[in-house]
């Protein structure tokens, strides 16, 4: 029985030595060939355009493994129908790679034993491309060929070399692993031959699923007769053979799980005989003395308290692989379970670690934290120690400006009393003023009722030309219907056409005369606004003087010191005949401006 995982294991090796620049990739023609090997051994026929036809729409050169996996899978691999001998197999593969990768003329292996390991390393080696065995699998290999050659396992040794393995990574690919027998490393002392037999004990156990082998004496089921046969133990099959080369095979006993095996007393002068319990036949086995037997019939390691045939009717039983097979995968699902665990553990410590820098990046904030809120308070401290400073700075320099003020205020008071006086005087001035104003107040109000009598004009004739354009347009509207009558009329409405015309013309020179009237009117509105506005800014004028002699009460300064006469305009503004001739021009203008109006 072959498994696709072993199988491919061997192909990769085969395309790998194809592949001569390393760049990954084959060419078409090369994978030609390989796959008419391929077809050849594993006896399925070969169709030479397959090739071509699976991969006519990607024409772009040589093909990666990826590339070559799919067209493997489908026309070769899932068309197997019949067992082919693997062995052949592999022989063909390692034919292809091995004077590629090594040549083994200065090591102590031959070209066969230097084919049993690299079979053996596809056996234990990872399911991961490119192919590696790991240290536990080395050491697994070695203990195994140590145990074969009957040499003693030396751990020290090989704790050594795992430490100069660590620098590989911990792992050898299958051309490390025959130089590393090869050299001797760890068969010192051992000859060529004694070399050969262990290989080819651990070989014949990994990949031939060899569990015992030796000679016996077997009943012959026509004559009766016993003969000697060299006898080979698998997990599905108990093999007999001529001697011991494997040349010449006499038959095979099949294993199922309806057979059994039972141990006979002796008779027909045969000793130590047990039988072999199949569904159409029984075989009956005589060993050469109880040791043997007990070899046969010993206590497996892999499966306590089972005899070694009834191991393997145990297993055919319960349909689990070969001892070794099912030991591998135990292996594998304890490695497996360790990586998880380790990974587990990685990503534990790894979340610790990001807490724990979490943790110490939240305690260096803090850190920082108090550090700042420190320097804060030593800076908040001095701060207020300053403003107390200045506090009591600007509070010294207030004192000494209230006391100017003060002084500066005592003065001021002397000086405003002196001021009172002449305030009095003042505001009998401004009683004078006041009349003034109220006259100015007087003819304001006359103004006012002067436009609003031009106002009312203005109304009057507005009407009269609004009723005018009235007229007009029914006279328009007139002459509208009237030309809207009949043809025969028309004549006729000719002449009364001409008069509404005449009309009409008559009208609009009465309504230019009426404009005329408005824009007359409208200057006149003007010229009274004007007067309005005149006499507003008088007044205006005659208030900003009061509120200047009523509000502001500024220093009486040093004069002349003759006879001075106080005025609306100020103190000694004109003399008194300048005064007088003041008064008749302002009362001219005032007469002048009543008849205006």
């Amino acid at each position: 029985m072959w498994l696709r995982d072993e199988i491919l294991k061997s192909i990769w090796h085969a395309f790998t030595a194809l592949d001569v620049d390393q760049r990954g990739k084959v060419s078409k023609s090369q994978l030609k060939v390989l796959s008419h090997s391929l077809c050849t051994v594993m006896r399925i026929p070969h169709d030479p355009v397959a090739l071509e036809e699976h991969f006519k729409d990607d024409d772009k050169g040589p093909l990666s493994n990826q590339g070559y996996m799919p067209y493997l899978n489908r026309f070769i691999l899932d068309k197997v129908q019949e067992e082919f001998d693997v062995l052949e197999f592999n022989k063909m593969c390692w034919t292809l790679c091995y004077k590629k990768n090594i040549s083994t003329k200065h090591l102590l292996i031959s070209d066969d034993d230097a084919f049993k390991v690299w079979c053996i390393f596809n056996f234990l080696s990872e399911e991961k491309y490119p192919l590696v065995m790991i240290t536990e699998e080395i050491e697994y290999f070695l203990r195994k060929l140590m145990e074969a050659m009957g040499s003693g396992w030396s751990e020290e040794k090989f704790c050594d070399y795992k430490l100069q393995l660590h620098a590989k990574n911990n792992r050898l690919s299958a051309w490390e692993l025959i130089e590393l027998l090869g050299l001797g490393r760890f068969t010192k002392g051992m000859t060529r031959q004694t070399l050969s037999m262990g290989i080819g004990e651990v070989f014949q156990e990994l990949i031939l699923d060899v569990l015992k082998q030796g000679y016996m004496m077997k009943k012959g089921h026509k004559r009766k007769n016993w003969t000697e046969r060299w006898f080979v133990l698998r997990p599905n099959s108990l093999s007999y053979y001529a001697c011991e080369d494997l040349v010449e095979k006499k038959g095979d006993i099949i294993l199922d799980p309806t057979c059994c095996v039972e141990s006979l007393p002796d008779k027909e002068g045969k000793k130590c005989m047990f039988i072999i319990k199949c569904t159409d036949k029984s075989f009956e086995i005589s060993a050469s003395d109880k040791k043997k037997k007990q070899e046969w019939l010993q206590v497996h390691p892999y499966l306590p308290l089972v005899a070694a045939i009834q191991t393997c009717l145990q297993l055919l039983r319960l349909g689990l692989p070969s001892p070794h097979r099912e030991a591998r995968l135990r292996r594998r699902e304890l490695r497996q379970r360790q990586q998880t665990e380790e990974d587990d553990l990685a990503e534990r410590m790894k979340h610790l670690q990001v807490a724990n820098e979490n943790k110490q990046r939240q305690l260096e904030g803090m850190r920082k934290k108090m550090e700042e809120a420190a320097a804060t308070a030593a800076e908040e401290e001095h701060r207020r120690k300053q403003t107390q400073l200045d506090q009591q700075d600007r509070y010294r320099l207030d004192l000494e400006r209230e006391k100017m003020v003060r002084q500066q205020m005592e003065e001021q008071v002397a000086q405003k009393s002196s001021e009172l006086e002449q305030y009095l005087l003042r505001v009998r001035e401004l009683e004078d003023m006041y009349r003034r104003l109220e006259e100015a107040l007087e003819d304001e109000k006359q103004a006012k009722q002067d436009e609003e009598a031009m106002h009312r004009l203005q109304a009057s004739l507005l009407e009269e030309e609004a009723a005018k354009r009235a007229e007009l347009e029914r006279f328009y509207r007139q002459q509208q219907r009237a030309l809207s009558q009949t043809e025969a009329e028309k004549q006729e409405l000719v002449a009364e056409q001409r008069l509404k015309e005449r009309e009409l013309q008559a009208a609009m020179l009465q309504l230019e005369k009426l404009e005329r009237e408005r824009l007359g009117a409208l200057e006149q509105y003007q010229e009274v606004s004007m007067k309005l506005e005149r006499a507003a800014n008088k007044t205006k004028t005659w208030k900003d003087k009061v509120a200047k002699h009523e509000g502001l009460v500024r220093l009486i300064q040093p004069g002349h010191k003759g006879p001075q006469r106080i005025t609306n305009w100020g103190p000694a503004s004109f003399t008194d005949v300048e005064l007088e001739l003041r008064k008749k021009s302002w009362q001219e203008r005032k007469n002048q401006g009543a008849p205006a109006q």
